[in-house]
């Protein structure tokens, strides 16, 4: 009985999301035009609050960030678990921009405010080419100094699954000379990969210590993917999940 409840919470709480999306992506869009950037995030914002707190009202996740956010020209190797923990990094960020799949563009509401942001493009499946021209696109826009998100993995992946890390992270991290800010969630414990269940608990995106600028390609891969691996595995733990031994 408590299951079907909380997953007619649930089903209730992604609906209202979505409407939401629509609702705040259509009637914000003016304003956005209107102020920039500065008045784009504002409209982020104010979306990502209202899921947050709808989660926590509606099915009993609470979020929370640690660590401390970057700021200024800076690349953010997320794991990734869920849409939660997009909106959960963003929130923590005055400014931004991402490294998204390019079919992203063409999605209602999503592709309006990444174009609007500056978010960068990137065409799978064409491991050279596609490398090569997300560098060209980050490149071409850094005199905007947001912080740059990509997911190392280059998707979302379920609470204790493994998938490999992608060298881009590696090359983006050589080509541009900045740091780099690791973060870790525990997202995907109670927002599912491919469930509409959503489970209570507290919600967690951590950004641990910057790794500095300068390391060789494979030696900061290795170190990024043990420090996000590791420190998600333990956010994971202290959640109740059973992560598997490796």
């Amino acid at each position: 009985m408590m299951r079907a409840l909380q997953y007619f919470r649930s089903v209730f709480f992604v609906c209202q999301m979505y409407l939401a999306m629509a609702l705040v992506a259509t009637l914000g869009l003016p304003y956005a035009l209107w102020g920039g950037r500065r008045a784009t995030y504002r409209v982020i914002h104010f979306y990502c609050r209202w899921v947050m707190v709808s989660a926590r009202i509606l099915v009993g996740i609470r979020c929370e960030v640690r660590g401390t956010p970057p700021a200024g020209e800076v690349l953010i190797a997320a794991k990734h678990q869920s849409f939660l923990d997009i909106l959960m990094i963003v929130s923590a960020l005055p400014s931004f921009k991402f490294i998204m799949k390019k079919e992203l563009r063409f999605v209602p509401f999503v592709g309006w405010y990444a174009k609007l942001i500056g978010c960068v493009p990137v065409e799978r499946g064409k491991r050279g080419h596609a490398i090569k021209a997300m560098v060209a696109g980050v490149k071409a826009g850094r005199e905007e100094g947001a912080p740059l998100i990509i997911f190392s993995q280059g998707t979302r992946v379920a609470a204790g699954a493994n998938k490999p890390y992608k060298i881009g992270t590696g090359v983006l991290y050589q080509e541009l000379g900045q740091g780099c800010a690791p973060v870790a969630v525990n997202v995907g414990v109670f927002w599912p990969r491919r469930s509409m269940l959503r489970l209570p608990g507290l919600a967690v995106v951590e950004f641990l210590p910057l790794i500095p600028p300068g390391l060789e390609i494979s030696t900061f891969m290795t170190r990024l993917e043990a420090e996000v691996e590791g420190a998600s595995n333990r956010l994971m733990a202290e959640a109740g999940f059973a992560v598997p031994k490796t």
